[in-house]
């Protein structure tokens, strides 16, 4: 179950009008953080990610089942998806399970190495007219004091490197 201040501030994403998978985001860190604490393990960075994403359509997050996925991922994606509009208490024994597979896995997953490479991974997949309309969406997004405050920082940086 995710913690509730981790609904909470998916939520708040929501009513900004923020995407799904800014949403989803929250759950994604958090799984991170679990990992760091040592709650339980994870065999790779994207295993702890799926996990986030999963937990996310469980709680009611519309992030639709990824085009390009192999058809078992996309499958449990929509079972997921299906889950978040008709929640549920989750089944102990399966949890129980589900968390002593692992707590057997090692906490490298969720180092600032092993992130940094996954997130250049992804990055390297997108094409610069992906990456370029998701800039524009988040300048859209970020409300006026946030957009001010990025502004300046930008100023900032120009005026120390030039």
């Amino acid at each position: 179950m995710p913690e509730k201040q981790t609904i909470e501030r998916a939520r708040r994403d929501k009513r900004e009008g923020k995407s799904a998978s800014t949403q989803a985001g929250e759950f994604v860190r958090e799984e991170i953080e679990h990992v760091r604490e040592g709650k339980h393990g994870a065999r790779s960075t994207k295993q702890a990610i799926a996990i986030g994403l999963s937990k996310a359509r469980r709680a009611g997050v519309k992030l639709q089942p990824p085009e390009d996925a192999p058809a078992d991922v996309r499958r449990k994606a929509r079972q997921d998806l299906e889950a978040g509009e008709h929640p549920h208490k989750p089944s102990a024994k399966r949890s129980r399970a589900t968390k002593r597979a692992l707590e057997g896995e090692g906490q490298r997953a969720a180092s600032k190495k092993a992130l940094s490479s996954q997130a250049k991974k992804a990055a390297a997949k997108r094409t610069a007219g992906e990456r370029s309309a998701a800039a524009k969406k988040a300048a859209r997004t970020k409300g006026p004091a946030k957009r001010s405050a990025a502004a300046k920082k930008a100023a900032r940086t120009r005026k120390r490197e030039g």
